[in-house]
């Protein structure tokens, strides 16, 4: 069950980070964050927690089979 946890909040962590990412240097319009640099910095960082999420779960489902 923790490999499953780990996998879905690193995915989600991962496409937030994108989208805060692309929002940040304007290619994505209609929101508050559109054109802040502020998200070009946090979104990257956020990518990066999700990635390492996903590579716990990853260990984790492999170690229980």
């Amino acid at each position: 069950m923790r490999g499953w946890f780990r996998l879905t909040v690193g995915l989600l962590a991962v496409v937030l980070g994108a989208l805060w990412t692309v929002q940040g240097l304007g290619y994505v319009s209609g929101s508050l964050l559109t054109g802040r640099r502020v998200w070009t910095a946090v979104g990257p960082v956020v990518v990066l927690i999700g990635l390492v999420a996903l590579w716990y779960g990853m260990r984790a489902r492999r170690r229980r089979g």
